[in-house]
């Protein structure tokens, strides 16, 4: 009798470990993300910065203006975009579109209590079911002359030819672009709107708002200004509304400019 119970007893530990080892394998393997309320999806190390960017920037559709974000944060189904205030400050009834990664369409909103005082800064957000990666933070105080950026957005024209243009506003992810340069100039003293960050990379309009990312992949800037403004030297005040000399405005306007990702931070706590 008790070996006969001893059998039985065998014959059940195999059966729960054979069950146990079929639900393990029916797990889908998720060993690229973890993901969490309050941080970054982390990211396996094969990944590229091409494809970060790619899925952590959005497109911004508003009633006027098409432009660019960077999703930096996640609480339950709610996602946070990080843009440029001036993306969103024109909006007439605060709606807008998000255009994902994956080719969907949600319905979004400007947060208006998020301030950043006079930084060209605002927040997004929207809402979805879906696991969106999150944009990991870098430290732009650690930036160096020519140290390799890269920037992502939806420009808002396309170039056929040197007379012929092709609005993007209904591509969809077509209009995607990443640009790779270098860091051109890291200023003392900020610019207006919190324009410090200078580099190489050519940025268009309706790349306002995308990310600008070091070479792991971190977010260290947001897009905002393009190369050669038409304002001229008027474009680069000083936030005591002063202007560089000659000299430094002809280094300046050669170079596309973001406002660091560390100004986000002081301003966001």
């Amino acid at each position: 009798m008790r070996y006969k119970l001893t059998g039985q007893i065998l014959v059940m530990a195999f059966a729960m470990v054979a069950i146990f080892t079929l639900i393990t394998k029916a797990e889908p393997n998720n060993s690229s993300y973890v993901e969490s309320e309050t941080q970054p999806l982390i990211i396996s190390q094969n990944i590229s910065v091409e494809d970060i960017a790619q899925e952590v920037t959005v497109r911004i559709i508003g009633n006027p203006g098409v432009a660019s974000g960077v999703i930096v944060a996640r609480q339950g189904q709610t996602y946070t975009v990080l843009t440029c205030d001036h993306v969103v400050a024109r909006s007439e009834n605060n709606r807008f579109t998000i255009l994902t990664p994956d080719g969907l369409m949600h319905a979004a909103s400007w947060r208006r209590f998020a301030r950043f005082r006079d930084a060209d800064l605002a927040l997004v957000e929207f809402r979805s079911d879906r696991p969106y990666q999150l944009v990991e933070i870098g430290d732009s105080n650690a930036l160096t002359v020519g140290a390799s950026v890269y920037a992502s957005g939806f420009p808002n024209w396309y170039r056929n030819n040197r007379r012929q243009f092709q609005n993007t506003r209904n591509w969809g992810l077509r209009a995607y672009r990443l640009t790779t340069g270098r860091v051109g100039m890291m200023l003392e003293r900020s610019l207006q709107r919190g324009y410090q960050l200078g580099y190489t990379n050519n940025i268009e309009m309706g790349m306002s708002g995308g990310p600008v990312l070091n070479r792991y992949g971190q977010l260290v800037g947001i897009n905002g200004r393009s190369k050669y403004p038409l304002l001229g030297i008027q474009a680069f005040k000083f936030e005591d509304g002063t202007v560089p000399s000659q000299r430094l405005f002809r280094q300046m306007e050669a170079l596309s400019w973001a406002i660091p990702v560390a100004t986000f931070e002081q301003m966001n706590k």
